[in-house]
């Protein structure tokens, strides 16, 4: 989706991180920390009793395209 609209991860600005377990925090963020090198978005992490298909995690962004200059 990111690439579709001309955007990347490093446009990501706010992600949701969704745990059937908090236990698996460390490995996610782990993980995670590969995505996001530059810049982390801020994060809040929420375990939750069931993701659909029966997942582990679930990930939540929102991303902000620059603005551009001529509408500055």
């Amino acid at each position: 989706m990111l690439t579709a609209a001309g955007l990347t991860l490093d446009d990501v600005v706010n992600t949701t991180v969704y745990l059937q377990d908090l236990n698996d925090f460390a490995a996610m963020n782990q993980v995670y920390a590969t995505f996001f090198k530059n810049a982390p978005p801020a994060r809040a992490t929420i375990q939750v009793a069931g993701i659909p298909r029966n997942g582990k995690v679930a990930i939540s962004a929102i991303a902000v395209a620059p603005i551009s200059p001529r509408y500055c």
